[in-house]
């Protein structure tokens, strides 16, 4: 049996939402280890490989290391890209307030 691969990552926020829910986490996350191949009554794509269905979380990066290598798994880990420093939120308020430097306008 083939050593298995993994890619341990930090997700990205969702890009509909400026929430940061679910990206705090470390995921480890396999490689798939066979092809998917077509089902011919139905047409689905399917794949003996049930690995590929599996995403373990993490607190940390370094813990999500070390499960994989107390477990014999060759994992890459892609270090998230951070978002920039100069965004700070703002509530609905401000967009009336008296010292805005442009004028509110629809």
């Amino acid at each position: 049996m083939r050593k298995a691969q993994a890619r341990i990552y930090k997700p990205a926020r969702s890009a509909t939402s400026s929430g940061t829910a679910r990206t705090r986490e470390w995921i480890l996350e396999f490689s798939p280890s066979e092809a998917r191949r077509l089902d011919p009554l139905m047409g689905w794509t399917s794949s003996g490989d049930t690995r590929t269905q599996v995403r373990l979380r993490f607190p940390t990066k370094e813990a999500a290391l070390e499960y994989a290598g107390e477990h014999g798994i060759d994992a890459l880990v892609f270090e998230p890209h951070e978002r920039r420093p100069n965004i700070r939120p703002r509530g609905y308020g401000e967009n009336f307030a008296t010292e805005r430097r442009n004028p509110w306008t629809h």
